[in-house]
């Protein structure tokens, strides 16, 4: 067994990680970014900014007979006053593709943010570091996946032997758009979310653009997607515009062409697929804002109501089932012109059986268990025979 006295440094150069659209280095470490630097330029929110540099899907990938790893990172803890503390962000490590161990930092900077007040407090801390022992000595392949709901600055890597990056697998890459649904909300740890379940069926390399929050065919999300590349794509509409009370009916149509008009800018023959939301009984049929419930909340805990009236949605306020309804009929309009355009019904991963067996704990997000399911039935649908994203014999990687 190596001893820490044989610690190999090896920079975090960029080679070494995937999942991220853009790297910052700072003073005090390398930043992940899912959106590239433009799109946060014309960002006005702050908590689009908190969502996408929480890397969730970004990992760092090695080549390695180490048998030790220390990874030295700086995470942001997000603290919420009057709730129960958030618990710190997940490590997972996976050796040549299967889950090996998990481990916690509890150090780092904190983010307080008044949910009353809207105010947010940054207070610096120190740099933990995320240690994983044991390894098989031999030759392998390493993940490790950062927390996917936690920002964190990679600051240093250790190891008892040398790494190198791991050559291209030839997996087809694909991209992903949507909610906190897709961000992993309420998910153990950041190969539990259920983009990352469903990519470990294929397997295939995602890119998850999951924002919590935010998903609100923001153009410049459409530009990003655009311009990265992609083999397969996926975008995931319909919470967030209710959640936030976004648009009405008149602008919803128009949004969305616009939306897939500019991804297909960028990738005009790639399997492009449109996902309706998945069953969230509080907005089938209500519109939003969406808000937390003062009852909960006076006892520490985050659960989310329906704030508008089922009879605004006469009126063009959005629900769950007039968004599906307007996806289903733009994608079949569209796809006589585009055979690569697909839909699919959200509440065919999701649906009413299985939020008798598996209800939303907060009534908007899935847990653990449920983001399994959801990953699961994705890749049966999806990435099964039959399904939008199915192996084509023959086919390339690297388009669009």
């Amino acid at each position: 067994m190596r001893t820490e006295n044989h610690w190999i440094t090896t920079p975090v150069t960029t080679d070494l990680l995937l999942g991220a659209l853009e790297w910052e280095r700072t003073e005090r470490g390398l930043i992940p970014h899912r959106l590239p630097a433009r799109a946060r330029a014309q960002n006005p929110d702050p908590l689009l900014g908190l969502a996408e540099v929480q890397p969730s899907g970004v990992r760092m990938l090695l080549r390695t007979r180490a048998t030790a790893v220390e990874l030295d990172v700086l995470p942001t803890k997000r603290v919420y006053p009057g709730i129960s503390a958030r618990p710190d962000g997940v490590y997972e490590l996976l050796v040549d593709g299967l889950l090996t161990a998990s481990t916690t930092v509890p150090d780092g900077d904190t983010l307080t943010l008044d949910m009353a007040t809207g105010s947010l407090e940054h207070r610096a801390g120190p740099v933990g570091t995320a240690r994983f022992t044991g390894l098989p000595d031999r030759v392998k392949d390493v993940e490790i996946w950062l927390p996917h709901d936690e920002a964190t600055q990679l600051v240093a890597l250790r190891t008892d032997a040398p790494v190198e990056p791991v050559p291209d697998r030839g997996r087809r890459v694909w991209l992903h758009h949507g909610s906190s649904v897709s961000h992993g909300s309420d998910a153990g740890g950041p190969t539990s979310t259920w983009p990352a379940v469903a990519a470990a069926h294929e397997p295939v390399d995602l890119v998850n653009l999951g924002l919590s929050g935010n998903a609100l065919l923001d153009p410049f999300t459409a530009r990003a997607m655009r311009d990265t590349r992609a083999d397969l794509i996926s975008v995931k509409i319909g919470i967030n515009l209710v959640n936030a009370d976004l648009m009405r009916a008149r602008a919803l149509g128009p949004a969305v062409h616009g939306f897939l008009d500019t991804i297909r800018e960028g990738h005009p023959d790639v399997p492009l697929l449109v996902v309706s939301p998945i069953l969230c009984p509080i907005h089938e049929h209500t519109p939003g804002p969406t808000a937390f419930d003062p009852e909960a909340l006076r006892t520490g805990r985050k659960v989310f109501r329906a704030t508008g009236s089922a009879a605004e949605a006469s009126a063009g306020k959005l629900t769950l089932t007039s968004i599906r309804e307007t996806l289903s009929r733009i994608v079949r309009e569209r796809a006589a012109e585009d055979p690569y355009l697909s839909y699919l019904d959200g509440r065919d991963l999701y649906g009413e059986k299985d939020h008798e067996e598996l209800p939303l704990p907060d009534r908007l997000h899935p847990d653990t268990a449920a983001h399994r399911r959801i990953g699961t039935r994705f890749a049966e649908l999806v990435f099964g025979p039959g399904g939008a994203f199915a192996p084509v014999s023959g086919s390339g990687t690297g388009t669009g």
